[in-house]
Order: C-alpha cells, then structure tokens, then sequence
C-alpha cells in the first residue's frame, strides 16, 4: 500500500513527465570472476570464483526531457560461488540497486525507442548461508553501462529488451584480491507507463 502510495506522490510531481513502472528477467555472466585465496602468499592459487545465473527485478523510469530520463531499480541475481580447487559450486544471491541517466534515439511517443544508459549502482555479495536482511554480506559500489530498445504495444504498455555491463569491486575479505568484476546483464521486461 505505501508503495502505491508513495508511486501516486511521485506521479503527481513529475506529473509534466512519462513515468514507466515495470519488471524485468534475464540472465547474468560474470567476467574477471576470481576472488582470491584465504592464503597470505603471494603465489597462492585463487581459490574461489563467481559464475553467473537468472535475475529478477524492477525499474522506475522518468522521462523528463523528449530524449532524456532517469530511472531506478532492484535486482536479484542468483549467483554460484565457485570453490576452484574442486569444482563444488554453492548458491548464492547478489542483490543491486542502482540510478541510471536514459538518452533515447527517437523522441518521446514514437512507439520504438532504443536508447543508451549509464550510471552508478550497490551489490550486496550475500555469501552461502547468510542473509542479506541479517546484515550478511558484502555492498560494493560500481558503475554501468549498457543499451536497450522500448517497445510500445499499447497506449499504456511497453516490453523492453537490455544488455548492461557493470564493473564492480571485488567482494570479501580475501588475499590476492585485485581488480574488479565485470558483470553482464541480458534481460527482458514488461511495462505500463502514465
């Protein structure tokens, strides 16, 4: 209820402006995936990895110029923590929040928008066992970028297709951990816009 509610405040203040509410699935893929090793030497194998799986979410976009817009949005990713040496794989979530800036490729109202995007976001590696809502896990803060395409199938609805790339600071407190993980999203979604 407060969710509808506080949709509703928000429609009436940006109410010169489209809003877009809608869901969105897909897959991820990890990229630079090594984490590091518990071992303090330097020539220590990495030990633990992440591989990719399916992700769920949701984005709220405001359109506040004929080419431009802002959105927000959530994800969940089912993630896999890989234990290199034997190949047992654990499950585990990823979660994402993130604000992005829109350009659009045609104005607003055509019926197909493709557009580019980029902007900030957190994960929140959930590790196996723990729980994000208990203060598990460790939040990270990267950047995106990515493109997609909007497509209106009618006065009120839209489905949309994007591919996103996120560069993210490695997790946990591992050794020989450098660099950052890249993460590709491919997703799908459908949206109802005012």
């Amino acid at each position: 209820m407060r969710f509808f509610t506080l949709l509703g405040l928000f429609a009436i203040v940006c109410s010169a402006q489209l809003l877009e509410v809608g869901v969105h699935g897909g897959q991820h893929r990890f990229s630079r995936a090594a984490l590091g090793s518990s071992s303090q030497s330097p020539d220590a194998p990495n030990e633990y990895s992440l591989d990719g799986g399916f992700r769920l979410g949701f984005r709220m976009t405001t359109n506040s110029d004929t080419f431009f817009g802002h959105e927000f949005g959530y994800a969940y990713n089912r993630t896999q923590l890989v234990f290199d040496s034997t190949g047992e794989r654990q499950g585990m979530a990823t979660h994402q929040g993130m604000y992005n800036f829109l350009t659009y490729a045609t104005r607003e109202g055509k019926r197909i928008r493709p557009f580019a995007t980029g902007g900030v976001h957190f994960s929140n590696f959930v590790q196996p066992g723990a729980s994000a809502t208990q203060g598990g896990g460790s939040t990270k803060f990267g950047v995106n970028y990515g493109g997609g395409l909007k497509i209106r199938v009618s006065p009120m609805f839209l489905i949309r297709f994007d591919v996103r790339q996120y560069a993210t600071p490695k997790p946990f407190p591992l050794f020989n951990r450098t660099g950052w993980i890249g993460q590709t999203e491919y997703s799908a979604g459908f949206s109802f816009f005012l």
